[in-house]
């Protein structure tokens, strides 16, 4: 396989700016056409399946093919962290929060500085074990006392008040 065409490329380029750039209605249109448009020797970047795939579950909230998007970017280019990035953004609106987690990990592990991923990281949050161990999460013991320490703590809003 080869690279991309110089023509490709520059829309690859142009259609990932503008989707960094927050700019999603014009640059997923950018990004469909490179995908449509490539040659049999043409070799997408990864990044243009997962950003395309965080389009899509954004904007048009079709989470399971955004998902889908996303892991193929990952198997065609699973150092770039931004794919990770994507996937776990993906999860998140899915409401997959483990998935989510495992996808920030990874991308951490690729560049442990990565803004989004540190950011998305910090915006779900980081969830303690149970405070009873031998007992499941959701048991109604284990998530009172979750909130008593949680507003031990220093955060009263999740005891309700």
């Amino acid at each position: 396989m080869v690279g991309l065409s110089e023509e490709l490329q520059h829309y690859v380029d142009d259609g990932l700016r503008l989707c960094r750039d927050g700019e999603w209605r014009k640059g997923m249109p950018v990004l469909a056409a490179v995908i449509e448009q490539k040659g049999p020797y043409d070799k997408i970047p990864g990044l243009v399946y997962s950003f395309l795939g965080y389009g899509v579950a954004k904007l048009q909230n079709k989470t399971t093919e955004g998902v889908r998007l996303c892991e193929h970017a990952i198997k065609v280019q699973f150092y770039e962290a931004d794919n990770h990035w994507n996937l776990a953004r993906v999860n998140v609106l899915s409401g997959h929060r483990r998935n989510a987690v495992n996808a920030i990990n990874g991308g951490l592990k690729l560049d442990p500085d990565h803004e989004g991923l540190l950011a998305l990281k910090k915006e779900i949050g980081l969830r303690r074990s149970p405070v009873l161990g031998f007992l499941g999460r959701d048991n109604a013991l284990n998530v009172l006392l979750g909130r008593i320490r949680h507003a031990l703590a220093g955060n009263p809003r999740s005891t309700g008040s």
